[in-house]
């Protein structure tokens, strides 16, 4: 068992994400965990985090887990705090470092083990370690950053400046398995196939003979959800589709087909009028979300009145880059942007949560469903916001603006499709912008909509780039919209990666 202690980075997850990734248990817990609870822990990870560890109220540690003999990797905040606690100094840096950094190793000591010595890193802090602590050596270093790497090898401590959980971090893997198995011994003994067995088990346990609904709202996240939970209690779930015309095009007869493959009672629900009368005038991305829980839940409320017998239990989609961005702790974690399925459900639901993908991210998701034997094209399709288009319209939800970007984004799909690239890009599709540019039809100056592009790389979602696709693909895509959407007179293409942006724009 790995313990990373979270000080409050939005990278949190995704570290454990990478241990599991490596076949080693991981847990996540809060940085208050005191000592005696962290003694049978293999190893110890440090978080990053957004304060400053010279701070009187920054987060902080017992001193005595540096002595505890279990082998520590700070990251980020988790250095400085290694380096402040430990008699280092830690300052405020002349610049802020963010982004990528070529890293140096001046040390090849077991963390480098196999690595050259120089490496693309990922960076993302404001405080420097200025001094180290004594015993200390020095391993790496970025033109910003004189000690970008540290550690107490004896001790077996060690600390990073950057961040190797990223994928931005090009030999980050290879850092954190050299942690792993050189320094701290571990042995590879997680997989995906013992978490259903838990999760059947967990599920089970929680339900008894009650009833479930399953909110599926047509992503992969919600439908592997309800295929989890119908594997574990088979007729005793009613999965409840509420169809609030925020879907994709041709996409609901999709879900629809897709659902019936599944042991479970299914419910189809059409609510588009419902949902863009209770958006009429909404503008803000923030907003629409909490709405649109509010409405699922109401649906399900009108719904469930139907049902016999009653459900007890709603079973969820959420997964860990859902909590993540909404702050679930909180505590440290600053909020992104809350998600439909965390901050916008009201108090006092009449049903228990239950949410089994809660602690997995996407690829881990995908891999589960494809050994509950889902189909590969649901379990690979794209991963698509509980909130729908409604998000990826900037601005007021109309039904004209709906059908211009459903228009829109199937030319994506089908151009993406073309090209055999289904499978090569995270997300690809299709956004609106509400603020009409001037454009020219035929000999007419005409008013009409913006569509961004937005094509991105990934494979967990907590970080994603930018896909470089040819110039040419974008000028058909571009040719292709603006002559067949009535609507729409300008096309561009999001070169934005994430962070510093998201990759929904609400």
């Amino acid at each position: 068992m790995v313990t990373i202690l979270d000080f409050g980075s939005q990278y949190t997850q995704l570290i454990a994400r990478r241990v599991r990734a490596l076949g080693v248990l991981a847990e996540l817990r809060p940085y208050t965990t005191p000592l005696n609870a962290l003694t049978t822990a293999s190893a110890i990870i440090f978080s990053g985090g957004p304060d400053s560890v010279y701070e009187k109220k920054a987060p902080m540690v017992d001193k005595k887990i540096f002595d505890s003999g279990i082998p520590i990797l700070g990251i980020c905040y988790g250095m400085q705090l290694m380096a402040h606690a430990l008699g280092g100094k830690v300052e405020q840096g002349g610049k802020r470092e963010y982004g990528p950094a070529t890293l140096t190793i001046t040390n090849h000591h077991d963390l480098f083990h196999g690595i050259k010595k120089t490496t693309l890193v990922w960076m993302s802090h404001g405080d420097l370690v200025t001094k180290l602590p004594k015993g200390f050596l020095h391993l790496a270093h970025t033109d910003n950053s004189p000690d970008a790497a540290i550690a107490h090898p004896k001790k077996k401590l060690y600390a990073v400046q950057f961040h190797p959980e990223v994928e931005h971090t090009e030999k980050g893997m290879a850092i954190l398995h050299n942690f792993l198995f050189r320094i701290a011994g571990c042995t590879k003994d997680w997989n995906i196939s013992n978490v259903i067995e838990e999760k059947v088990h967990a599920i089970r346990d929680a339900v008894g003979g009650a009833q479930v609904i399953s909110a599926v709202s047509g992503g992969v996240d919600s439908t592997v959800t309800t295929a989890l939970v119908a594997r574990a209690i088979g007729k005793q779930l009613t999965a409840i589709f509420v169809d609030h015309g925020l879907l994709r095009k041709n996409e609901p007869a999709e879900v629809e087909r897709i659902l019936h493959h599944l042991d479970c009672r299914i419910k189809i629900v059409k609510a588009e009028k419902q949902f863009l009368h209770a958006l009429r005038g909404i503008t803000f991305g923030e907003t629409k979300r909490k709405i649109i829980g509010r409405e699922f839940i109401r649906v399900f409320d009108d719904t469930v009145q139907h049902l016999k017998p009653k459900p007890q239990f709603l079973a969820q989609g959420t997964i860990h880059s859902d909590v993540v961005e909404s702050a679930g702790n909180g505590k440290t974690t600053r909020i992104i942007k809350s998600h439909h399925n965390v901050g916008g459900l009201p108090k006092g639901i009449r049903w228990q949560l239950i949410e089994p993908l809660r602690d997995l991210f996407k690829d881990e998701v995908r891999e589960l469903g494809e050994v509950l034997g889902l189909p590969k094209q649901l379990v690979w399709r794209q991963p698509f916001p509980g909130p729908g288009l409604a998000i990826r319209i900037a601005g007021e939800v109309t039904q004209e603006k709906l059908t211009i970007l459903k228009n829109a984004d199937a030319i994506v799909q089908e151009e993406v499709r073309k090209m055999k690239w289904e499978y090569e890009f995270y997300h690809y599709f299709a956004q609106l912008l509400s603020q009409k540019t001037v454009g020219v039809t035929g000999d007419e100056r005409n008013y009409a909509y913006p569509i961004v592009i937005r094509i991105v790389t990934s494979s967990d979602i907590m970080t994603a780039d930018w896909a470089r696709v040819p110039h040419d693909f974008l000028a058909k895509l571009s040719w292709h919209i603006t002559n067949e959407v009535t609507g729409v007179v300008r096309v561009l293409y999001d070169i934005t990666s994430k962070p510093p942006g998201t990759v929904e724009w609400e």
